[in-house]
Order: C-alpha cells, then structure tokens, then sequence
C-alpha cells in the first residue's frame, strides 16, 4: 500500500470530508533536500469537511498531523494542505 492510499483511507476516516484530493508530489522535488529516489516523501492535500468549519486553520492542520500519526509524520518531508 503506498503513502496516498494510507492517508486517504486515515482521512477519509477521521473526517469524512466531502472533498478530498491526496497527491504525490515527490518527483516535482528531485534534487531538493528530503527527496528519496523511488520514495513518497512529499504531498498536497485538499480537503473539504464540516469537521474543520469552526476549526482555525492551526487547529485543522493539527488535527491532520494528529490523524496521520506520528510514526507517519516521520516519513513526510513535506505536506502541503490546502483547505476548501
């Protein structure tokens, strides 16, 4: 199972958000710090759910890396989430 799919399936989860896009951006990466040949390590999110409306954006984003887990987080060199 690779990384986009773990963290659809933890979002989808935890959130159940009426948008959700999950992409792999690690080779637009290649040559940058972080970046692993043949390894996930860097992503975008765009996420839309009721969960977050009342929720700062801090308190969103939190909420996601907290979701995610911190065993995952290690293995992120990057994340982007944008919220709708």
């Amino acid at each position: 199972m690779n990384y986009v799919t773990i963290i659809e399936k933890t979002l989808r989860k935890n959130f159940e958000p009426v948008f959700l896009e999950v992409l792999d951006e690690s080779e637009q990466h290649r040559g940058h710090v972080g970046f692993k040949d043949g390894i996930q390590t860097h992503f975008k999110i765009i996420i839309s759910a009721k969960i977050f409306e009342k929720m700062s954006r801090v308190s969103r984003e939190r909420a996601i890396h907290k979701a995610l887990g911190s065993n995952m987080m290690k293995n992120i060199h990057a994340l982007s989430i944008k919220f709708r």
